[in-house]
């Protein structure tokens, strides 16, 4: 969740850089730093630990020259937060200058590379391999935009990057890739912006271009030109956007619920950083109230949760039983409280409660504690009741999430639980070494995973418009997926009015079975993962009686497409995180479901975004 911010003009660059960032230090705040380059190529690095009012103070207004500069303000990934880990990062010779959002998956194979042909290394992070890359492609004659993308095609992650080069010191290239943070192109009278969020633009335009995943551009005080990593040149027209309330506007999209789904790479980079380290590998949850002697004392977790939440408590608790080593269940948080939970001490109970103020989980919260047991909120909301009757939270840091129809807290609440599985296990011995490594390099390649999950979004349309007609819909999933049929079935509900149920596919013989007709289509998720052959069993069931087969598959699953009517491939993901993976199509099939019959999306019928009352 950094925050990124660029100027090119005929003004000074440092304040207005600094003054954007301070519009974003809600992104990052455990270091800052802004390069400047003046017109004859002198450039100015500043750098500091800690608030951006740190580093403005240690500047004490006394700004480096120039008229071109980035800037950043940083959570700790690779890394602890010192000031060589903190962005700009250069190369060797100190010619290019990067900033950077996102996640260098192979940046351990790139920098062992780059020291081998003789690059100096300065920092810890992932990030200060891609000026030595950049650097390198450099030698051979290109200019900063070419081997910008000759650089950029060999990193691997989700990543938004900003970078300018003393020789060229009016130009600045950006790119995004794989979904990664936003990055959108300010247009000003003879002057240009880059950012990563519009609050860094309020005061100096209103005209700006949002990067699709997979642009560059070309930045110079006179304008932009576009591009595709290939090559391909684009045309990309500025947008008149209202700067007065940023944080929840619609920007391009036609609905909250469809920007909300698309900022789900972000949003969850957002919900790892400043908790998850990958290099060394470690966690940190200073917020979570429980010192080593309580968590040693721990014999069981209960997660809660109501609605999605509860979808996402159920996948918790996998994550507590298999990287926490902690016997662990899922309850409504509704009856809870009426079940006279036998709880005590020892037990850990997680609220998962994204708004905080949903009024049957806190009444549960305050159960759980009447009974002596811990107590901690998984809350995307700072301040809410929920994080108040906890003895610790677990902070999401998805942003504001306005449709009603839960998307990006839903994925932030599994990411949030997958940490605090981590941090339990690790602490109590049961995820060490390279278990624990293994486990957060995996959590690493999520947001690329989720990005490239995004785009099926053509194919998930197209099932929509064949379907969306349906009344009734089946969605089966089994082990960690069993929880996103069920969170599938409650998105199509919620927004489309269609009557949809999840099972667990094992229980279709169960009951079901007996209403599978041609007339119903079923959405089985059937990746490639220790169930996939069961799966494949329950699809041939639901073919037999003439059911409509929606299948959530694997990229190059061959098999599936001889079995279902409609196919949607998602990418290979580790099984633990498959869940993240396999809940987007089916949030944009219901979100197309709904937009095609016309009904009131962000705002479904009966529906309110927190519950406050029983």
């Amino acid at each position: 969740m950094c925050g990124i911010v660029g100027y090119v003009g005929g003004r000074e660059a440092a304040p207005i850089v600094l003054e954007g960032l301070s519009r974003l230090e809600y992104r990052g705040y455990d270091s800052a730093g802004i390069a400047v380059l003046d017109a004859s190529g002198i450039l100015t690095l500043a750098r500091d630990v800690g608030k951006l009012s740190n580093l403005t103070s240690r500047l004490e207004g006394a700004y480096p020259p120039g008229c071109t500069g980035i800037g950043h303000t940083r959570w700790a990934t690779h890394g602890g937060a010192t000031e060589l880990n903190a962005h700009p990062h250069v190369d060797t010779a100190g010619d290019v200058v990067v900033i950077h959002n996102g996640i260098v998956e192979n940046h351990r194979e790139l920098r062992d590379e780059l020291v081998f042909a003789g690059a100096v290394f300065r920092s810890e992070t992932d990030t200060e391999v891609i000026p030595h890359l950049i650097a390198r492609e450099l030698t051979i004659g290109l200019n900063l935009e070419e081997a910008t993308r000759a650089a950029l095609q060999r990193i691997q992650g989700a990543a938004a990057v900003l970078v300018m080069r003393r020789q060229e010191p009016d130009v600045l290239v950006a790119a995004r890739i794989a979904n990664a943070g936003g990055v959108v192109i300010g247009y000003g009278e003879g002057e240009m912006f880059v950012a990563s969020d519009l609050p860094a633009l309020a005061g100096h335009t209103r005209s700006v271009v949002f990067l699709d995943d997979g642009d560059m551009v070309r930045v110079t005080a006179t304008g932009a030109t576009y591009s595709r990593l290939s090559g391909e040149v684009l045309t990309r027209e500025p947008q008149t956007v209202d700067l007065e309330n940023t944080a929840i506007g619609k920007g391009v999209y036609e609905h909250y619920m469809a920007k909300e789904i698309a900022e789900q790479p972000e949003a969850v980079l957002d919900t790892l950083r400043g908790a998850a380290q990958f290099d060394p590998p470690a966690v940190f949850l200073p917020g979570l109230g429980l010192d080593d002697d309580a968590i040693a004392s721990l014999s069981r977790v209960v997660v809660i949760g109501m609605g999605t939440s509860l979808n996402a408590a159920q996948v918790g608790r996998i994550y507590m039983e298999q990287l926490a080593g902690l016997p662990a269940e899922t309850d409504n948080a509704s009856e809870f409280r009426y079940r006279r939970p036998i709880i005590d001490g020892t037990s850990l109970v997680l609220a998962v409660a994204q708004s905080g103020e949903t009024v049957d989980t806190l009444e549960a919260m305050h159960e759980a504690k009447r009974r002596g047991a811990r107590v901690v909120a998984i809350c995307n909301t700072p301040g809410s009741q929920a994080t108040r009757i906890g003895d610790g939270t677990v902070f999401l840091r998805c942003g504001p999430e306005v449709a009603v129809a839960s998307t990006k807290t839903f994925l932030g609440s599994i990411t949030a639980l997958y940490l605090l599985a981590c941090y339990l296990g690790e602490k109590r011995g049961f995820l060490t070494g390279r278990r624990l490594g293994q486990a957060l390099d995996d959590l690493a390649r999520l947001p690329q995973l989720i990005g490239e999950a995004l785009k099926s979004d053509a194919a998930t349309l197209a099932v929509a418009e064949r379907h969306y007609q349906s009344e009734h819909f089946l969605f089966l999933g089994r082990g960690p997926q069993f929880p996103v049929a069920m969170e599938g079935a409650l998105k199509l509900k919620e927004v489309s009015y269609i009557h949809a149920e999840g099972y667990a596919a094992g229980e279709m013989k169960h009951g079901p079975i007996a209403l599978i007709d041609a007339a119903m289509p079923v959405v089985a998720i059937a990746v490639k993962d220790d169930h996939y052959t069961k799966m494949l069993n329950n699809i041939d069931q639901v073919r037999a009686r003439e059911g409509k087969v929606i299948a959530i598959a694997t990229a190059g699953d061959t098999l599936l497409p001889e079995k279902a009517q409609d196919v949607i491939y998602v990418p290979e993901a580790p099984t633990l995180l498959q869940p993240l993976v396999t809940a987007v199509p089916l949030q944009m099939l219901a979100y197309h479901m709904a937009r095609l019959r016309g009904c009131d999306i962000d705002q479904p019928r009966n529906l309110a975004k927190t519950v406050t009352v029983e």
